[in-house]
């Protein structure tokens, strides 16, 4: 019981840690507790024309042809495709997290919801925006996986993001300038032989707007992320899954509107087996939070909107 209890643990943290290195997108529109009341019902939730669902247990790369967060998308003429991707990514997308709603949640899923990776290929009818495919998701996953859920405000111990000096950002935290072009279409893929498209713009910050994503760190074994046109809250809230908090980060900066930033830091958690080419030097998140953006955390308790998951099933094969 404690190697399997163990062993999720650590499918929990890698998760964790793997949401920060790939280039992940985190939407910058409604507040979490305005997107949850917007919510359709079951019944009025869109579904694919056509889907399938199998089980992958091959250790080939996995992924999804639309980006896991964020508004940046391509259509794709209604079609969905997943390959060895996590159960809990597809639920991910399907419902638009928050990162703290994601920290929050994964602990009290049933081991194989973190585990298991699934292949689902689907299709709509016409050409769907990114917020109605999750909303098909929706509707997939209650179908499939019997999925059923509901969200709940808590009072719950937190983090409370506040300015280190009054008024005062850090350096690498700037209000938004509509002067600089800002697009949230993803730059296209580079021609075969070619060298990707830089993911950077002067300064360091993404090319994209609207998402909060990766970038290359400066030293091997660091995290860097950053970027552009992205509301504070949605900022704030992302700080859980960076540092793997066991609790929400609140917004009690005070701050308004749109900014552009990027921060780099010292992870805590490497994995499972230690590397040592990875640069252990350098900050961790607490303390680059302080230097770079001009942010310090405080405990306190706050009212937590929080994704309750009432029941889920393993899918019958197709």
């Amino acid at each position: 019981m404690q190697s399997s209890r163990k062993k999720i643990e650590n499918h929990y943290k890698r998760f964790r840690f793997a949401a920060i290195i790939i280039p992940i997108l985190v939407s910058a529109l409604a507040s979490p507790s305005i997107r949850a009341q917007s919510q359709p019902t079951p019944n009025e939730r869109p579904s694919f024309a056509v889907a399938t669902v199998k089980e992958n247990k091959s250790d080939r790369p996995g992924g999804m042809n639309i980006p896991l967060l964020g508004d940046i998308y391509t259509p794709t003429g209604g079609v969905f495709s997943g390959t060895n991707v996590r159960l809990i990514s597809y639920v991910y997308f399907a419902y638009n997290f928050t990162g703290n709603q994601m920290q929050l949640l994964v602990p009290r899923l049933p081991g194989w919801v973190v585990t298991t990776h699934f292949d689902i290929e689907a299709r709509a009818e016409g050409n769907p925006t990114k917020a109605q495919m999750r909303l098909m998701m929706q509707s997939l996953l209650a179908d499939r996986f019997k999925l059923a859920a509901h969200y709940e405000t808590q009072q719950l111990p937190v983090y409370a993001a506040v300015l280190s000096k009054p008024e005062k950002t850090g350096p690498q935290l700037h209000a938004h300038s509509e002067d600089v072009p800002c697009s949230t279409v993803p730059p296209p893929p580079p021609a075969p032989g070619s060298a990707p498209t830089p993911p950077t713009i002067a300064g360091g910050l993404p090319t994209v707007c609207g998402g909060i994503v990766a970038l290359p760190e400066s030293v091997p074994g660091h995290m860097r992320v950053g970027g552009r046109n992205i509301p504070i809250g949605m900022i704030i809230s992302t700080l859980a899954q960076m540092g793997g908090f066991d609790r929400s980060v609140i917004d009690q900066t005070g701050l308004t509107g749109n900014f552009d930033f990027n921060i780099e830091w010292t992870p805590q958690y490497r994995g499972p087996e230690p590397d040592p080419q990875l640069d252990d030097s350098g900050p961790q998140l607490m303390q680059a939070l302080s230097e770079q953006l001009g942010l310090k955390l405080e405990s306190k308790k706050g009212p937590v909107e929080v994704f309750i998951l009432d029941h889920i099933e393993r899918p019958s094969p197709d």
